[in-house]
């Protein structure tokens, strides 16, 4: 491979934002409707990103690879050393360059920066390094920044990165340790979690030293994520799900992020292609999974078990388990715990802490949790206000099947279209309504 040194900045730009965006950490934003002169401002689509902050803020982002070279043969993926693709590079001076400008033209607030592996690991992460510590000691950028961990790379460069970023991500890649032989025979899992662990450590003590020292360097303040590819390995729901947990629990993670596989290359260990798409369904109920896990006070044993491995693809996995354990069901609104309330079905996490503030001070009725934002059209199958049930309702699991299926879940438009698309990088992303347009904030909530 080659890298190309005549290219412009804008060629280099334009290479390098379409090779980042299968890394699913942020979404993908801006559309291809040019400008025509008149007017002002551009739509074009190369490297802004829009994903979502805790406080509901929309936050723009340039999202690029420092390369598309990489030294790795992974069968899934588009930048692998065997494709005869363009190659470049960004220079961190580049880097810094493009950062600084977009910001000032307030196209975007901070960066995501993900890279091929240039030479070595440890290669591929000192040029990261000196790209950020130039941008925050010479251009004073003090936007959010995330950045990829090279696994394999010298830990001291991994903690110098830490300090520089505010979020930091090793991406897990497939499920197992044996689908990662199969695709990605270059990478072992053991590369992967060390740095994982590594950010984990350093990120406890550094919370220790800020209690001492009020001025300390603050080290992934905002944490980090990892990211799964599924469907290209025969792993089910239930596998996936025990790793996601397990990933939670033992390395404090704050997000897993799920990549439905798309058909970039061919190859005979990779699924055959149909005309099907990506399994963007199958994605998306995972992350209403996931967000059982981390709201919810669900296990990923209570949503699945060896039986039965995968998810029904007619209704979320909080609807499925309260289908499965109606003998817990109907719950008085007015006395119910609060776990209790997390598992009906219609009622999120901010409608239960609503009911659990007003009922202190008196009886609540169906119109008064309307109000709250309880979907009722879901909810009234599985409790009741004051001994009472909306209408009569046979607590039978064919009859509300058939009523809940009546009613119908609204799926995300693009697993309906089977369009591809990527998901933010916060915790409380939604999908968006097009391939560029914006997140609908309602859509994955499980409720």
């Amino acid at each position: 491979m080659r890298i190309q040194e005549s290219m412009t900045v804008y060629d280099k730009l334009n290479i390098l934002t379409d090779a980042a965006k299968y890394d699913v950490a942020c979404t993908s934003s801006g559309t291809s409707r040019n400008n025509d002169g008149t007017g002002i401002g551009s739509c074009e689509q190369s490297g802004i990103c829009h994903s979502f902050s805790a406080d509901g803020r929309c936050i723009s982002l340039l999202k690029i690879l420092f390369t598309n070279e990489c030294i790795y043969d992974c069968k899934y993926c588009v930048n692998r050393r065997s494709n005869d693709v363009v190659r470049t590079a960004f220079t961190p001076e580049e880097v810094c360059t493009l950062t600084m400008e977009f910001y000032r033209r307030n196209y975007i607030e901070g960066l995501f920066l993900s890279s091929g592996i240039l030479k070595s690991p440890d290669h591929t992460m000192e040029l990261l390094y000196a790209t950020l510590y130039k941008l925050r000691k010479e251009c004073h950028f003090q936007g959010y920044i995330h950045v990829k961990a090279i696994p394999g790379a010298n830990p001291e460069l991994i903690q110098r990165v830490g300090f520089l970023a505010d979020r930091m991500s090793v991406n897990l890649e497939l499920p197992t340790a044996e689908s990662l032989k199969i695709l990605a025979p270059h990478k072992t899992r053991k590369n992967i979690l060390t740095p994982m662990r590594l950010v984990q450590n350093r990120m406890d003590e550094n919370k220790q030293e800020i209690q001492l020292y009020r001025n300390a360097p603050r080290f992934v303040p905002a944490g980090q994520s990892t990211q799964m590819i599924i469907g290209a390995t025969p792993e089910t729901d239930y596998q996936i799900m025990q790793v996601a947990e397990s990933l939670y629990q033992k390395f404090g993670l704050k997000r897993v992020f799920y990549s439905a596989f798309v058909h970039v290359n061919e190859d005979a260990a990779l699924p055959a292609r149909t005309d099907d798409g990506p399994p963007l369904l199958r994605e998306h109920r995972l992350y209403q999974a996931d967000w059982l896990l981390r709201y919810y006070h669900f296990q990923a044993e209570e949503l699945l078990s060896e039986e039965n491995p995968n998810f029904n693809v007619l209704f979320d996995p909080k609807c499925n388990w309260a289908l499965q354990h109606l003998d817990q069901f109907p719950v008085e609104i007015n006395r119910v715990e609060y776990k209790m309330l997390l598992r009906v079905p219609g009622i999120g996490y901010k409608s239960a802490s609503r009911i659990m503030k007003a009922r202190k001070f008196g009886t609540l009725d169906f119109p008064d949790l309307k109000k709250m934002g309880v979907v009722l059209k879901r909810a009234l199958y599985f409790i009741t206000c004051s001994g009472k049930m909306l209408y009569p309702t046979k607590m039978d699991v064919d009859y509300i099947t058939r009523n809940l299926l009546d009613a119908g879940e609204k799926l995300p438009k693009e697993i309906t279209n089977m369009g591809y698309q990527q998901l933010s990088l916060f915790d409380d992303v939604r999908f968006r309504e097009n391939v560029y347009g914006s997140n609908d904030k309602n859509n994955l909530c499980v409720q």
